[in-house]
C-alpha cells in the first residue's frame, strides 16, 4: 500500500450519514438524500475513510452481493487534499480487499469520472467496451 503523508489515516470505519453526504458534495460527486445514504451506507461490504485532524477528508466503498458482483463506489479525496496520493491509498486498500474476499471469477465494476480512469487502470480496470465488448449503462430512481 502507498505509504499516506505525515498526518493522514486510513480507517475501516463506514462514515456517518452526515459525514457521506458531505464528502459527496464537497468533491462534486452526486449528492444523495439522507433517506438513501442511512439505507445504503450500512450495506456496504467494506468501506475506507482517509482521516486527518480527526475529519474524513476521503473515503471509498465495496458494495454488492458478496459474491458474484461488486461494485467500486464513492471514491473521493476533498479538493484541499487532493495531489497526495489519497485516493490511491484508498484503491488499494480496496483492492486488498477484493483479492482477499472475492471468489475467483466474481464481476468488479466501477465508475470513471473524469481523469479518474487513470487510477483506477492501475489496479486493474479497464473500459468495458475493451475488456469485454459491452457498454456500461445506469438509470437513476
Amino acid at each position: 500500500m502507498p505509504a499516506l503523508p505525515p498526518g493522514y489515516t486510513i480507517t475501516h470505519t463506514t462514515p456517518s450519514v452526515e459525514t457521506y453526504i458531505s464528502l459527496r458534495t464537497s468533491t462534486g460527486l452526486t449528492p444523495f438524500s439522507t433517506e438513501a445514504a442511512a439505507r445504503g451506507l450500512p450495506n456496504s461490504l467494506f468501506t475506507v475513510q482517509i482521516m486527518h485532524e480527526g475529519l474524513a477528508v476521503g473515503m471509498g466503498r465495496i458494495v454488492g452481493d458478496g459474491g458474484c458482483f461488486f461494485q467500486v463506489t464513492d471514491i473521493c479525496t476533498q479538493p484541499a487534499h487532493r495531489g497526495q496520493g489519497l485516493a490511491k491509498a484508498v484503491m488499494a486498500e480496496l483492492t486488498m480487499w477484493l483479492e482477499r474476499n472475492a471468489p475467483k471469477g466474481a464481476w468488479v465494476g466501477l465508475s470513471a469520472d473524469g481523469e479518474a480512469g487513470g487510477l483506477y487502470k492501475q489496479f486493474g480496470f479497464r473500459p468495458t467496451t475493451e475488456e469485454f465488448d459491452s457498454v456500461g449503462m445506469a438509470r437513476v430512481m
